[in-house]
């Protein structure tokens, strides 16, 4: 009786260390993953800058008066 108790003990044990690296992994792979994500952002931003710089304010259409035929 103790060495069935002492199996699934051991057993639950086994399944908890499986499931645990399981978990580990996935967070690992999303911590990447994000860190990945946050860089490509940032070189995204900077590209939106430059081409702000070169393109220089741009007025909305609600900024422009009316057309000329009117």
């Amino acid at each position: 009786m103790a060495e069935d108790r002492l199996a699934d003990i051991e057993s639950r044990q086994a399944f908890q260390d499986d499931l645990l690296q399981k978990l580990d992994d996935a967070l690992g792979y999303q911590q990447r993953r994000i860190l990945e994500l946050e860089d490509r952002v940032a070189r995204l931003l900077v590209r939106l800058q430059a081409l702000e710089q070169q393109l220089g304010d741009i007025q909305s259409p609600q900024d422009e008066g009316p057309p000329p035929h009117y």
